[in-house]
C-alpha cells in the first residue's frame, strides 16, 4: 500500500465520490418502517437512551450551546489538520461598539469539561446533552451530514480511574445501552423483527489499533476497519491518535481532550498507548462499517503539553479551555460522543441517514437514492 493512500486516509470521512457511492447503495432496500412509525421509534429509542445512559453512567441532561466564541477555544477542531473548520459569523451587537465574534459547534467536546465545574459535579457524576452541530466540510453520503446531533457527555473522575480498564468498563455500560435500545424498538415496534439481518451483538470485541495494523499491515484505516468489523460486528477500537508501527495513527485526533499518548500495557502483556477509541459497527442494510461513538478519558496538564508539542499546536495553550486544564480549574473527566442519527440508522435498520434526520443532501444523492427506494426526508 503506498504511503501516500495511508496518508489521504487519516482525517475523517475524506473526500468521496457518487460514481463510488452509486456502486454501494443497496439495490434491494425495503424500510421495515414507514415514515410515521419511523418517527414513533426514533423518539422511543431517543428517550430509552437518555434515560438509560444517564442511568448507567450516573449523568443529568443539561443544555449544551450551539454557539460559541471564537475566543473560547473550546469548539471542537474535529482533528489536527484544520481541513474541517467551522462555521464562523460575526454578530455586530451594539452597532459593533460590544461585537462577538461567534462559532457553530461542530462538537461539544471541549465545552463539557468546563461545564462539570460550572454545574457542581462531583467524582463520578456527570452530564449529558442532547448536541446539535454542523460540520460543513463533510462530504454528503448516505452515512455523513452536515447536520451531526449528538449524546456528548462527560464524567468527573479521579486520577486513580484514568485506566485502560476504567474505560473499557464504560464502553461496556454504553453498549449495554445501545443493544437495550435495540431490543427496547423490537418490543415495540414488531416491524423490526425480521429474518433479513442478523440480530445486533449483545457484546462488543475490543481490540488496539496495533492489533487491527499487525494483523492487516498494508491496509489504510478504513480498510482496515472494514476488514475487521466483518469478522467482530462490533468493535471497540482502542488508542485512536498515537502514531502506530507503520508511522501513522490510526486516525488523526485533536490534541487538546482525548488522551492517545499515555503508554498502557495491552492483555497479552505489550506497551501499547492511548485512553480512548470509538465504537464500530457492521451495518448489514449499508453493508458498511459505521462508528457510533468516539470517546476517550481526557488529557491531564501533562499529556495536553505533550501532546500540542507532537502536534505543533503549542499557541493553544494561551486559550482559556487550555488555560483552565493548565491551572487546574476543571475537573479530570472522561466523555464521548455518540451519534443520535446514525445509531438509530442502526438500531431502525435504515439505508440512508436522510431517513431518521431531517437535512440538506445534494440532488445526485437524493435522486440516487431514490431509485432505490431510499427517501430522504425534506
Amino acid at each position: 500500500m503506498a504511503k501516500a493512500d495511508k496518508k489521504a486516509d487519516l482525517a475523517g470521512p475524506g473526500i468521496g465520490s457518487y460514481d463510488e457511492l452509486e456502486k454501494v447503495l443497496p439495490n434491494d432496500y425495503e424500510p421495515l418502517l414507514n415514515a410515521k412509525d419511523r418517527m414513533k421509534a426514533l423518539f422511543a429509542v431517543k428517550g430509552y437512551i437518555e434515560e438509560n445512559l444517564c442511568k448507567e453512567l450516573n449523568l443529568f441532561m443539561v443544555q449544551v450551546p450551539l454557539i460559541v466564541d471564537v475566543r473560547s477555544g473550546v469548539n471542537d477542531s474535529l482533528d489536527r489538520d484544520g481541513s474541517r473548520s467551522p462555521i464562523q459569523f460575526h454578530i455586530s451587537n451594539d452597532y459593533d461598539k460590544n461585537p462577538i465574534d461567534a462559532q457553530v459547534v461542530q462538537a461539544a467536546t471541549k465545552w463539557k469539561r468546563p461545564a462539570l465545574k460550572e454545574f457542581g459535579c462531583e467524582v463520578g457524576e456527570g452530564i449529558c446533552t442532547d448536541m446539535k452541530a454542523v460540520r460543513k466540510d463533510y462530504f454528503l453520503d448516505h452515512d455523513h451530514s452536515c447536520y451531526v446531533d449528538q449524546w456528548d457527555w462527560e464524567k468527573v473522575i479521579t486520577e486513580k480511574e484514568r485506566t485502560l480498564e476504567y474505560l473499557t468498563d464504560t464502553v461496556k455500560k454504553i453498549w449495554k445501552v445501545i443493544y437495550g435500545a435495540g431490543e427496547f424498538a423490537k418490543e415495540n415496534f414488531p416491524q423490526l423483527k425480521t429474518d433479513k439481518y442478523p440480530d445486533i451483538p449483545e457484546e462488543l470485541t475490543f481490540i488496539h489499533a496495533e492489533d487491527i495494523l499487525a494483523k492487516y499491515p498494508d491496509m489504510p484505516r478504513k480498510q482496515r476497519e472494514t476488514a475487521i468489523i466483518q469478522e467482530y460486528p462490533a468493535v471497540f477500537i482502542y488508542g485512536i491518535g498515537w502514531t502506530l508501527d507503520d508511522g501513522y495513527p490510526h486516525e488523526m485526533r485533536a490534541a487538546d481532550y482525548d488522551d492517545w499518548i499515555t503508554e498502557t500495557v495491552s492483555a497479552d502483556g505489550r506497551p501499547v498507548h492511548g485512553l480512548n477509541g470509538d465504537i464500530l459497527v457492521w451495518n448489514p442494510v449499508t453493508k458498511r462499517r459505521h462508528e457510533l461513538t468516539s470517546m476517550g478519558i481526557r488529557v491531564t496538564k501533562d499529556t495536553l503539553v505533550k501532546q500540542l508539542e507532537i502536534t505543533g499546536q503549542m499557541d493553544f495553550l494561551k486559550l482559556p479551555y487550555h488555560q483552565a486544564i493548565m491551572n487546574d480549574e476543571i475537573p479530570l473527566s472522561i466523555g464521548g460522543g455518540i451519534g443520535q442519527s446514525r445509531t438509530y440508522m442502526y438500531l431502525l435498520r435504515t439505508a440512508h441517514l436522510g431517513e431518521v434526520s431531517v437535512t440538506v443532501w445534494p440532488d445526485i444523492l437524493k435522486e440516487m437514492s431514490a431509485k432505490r427506494n431510499i427517501h430522504c426526508l425534506e
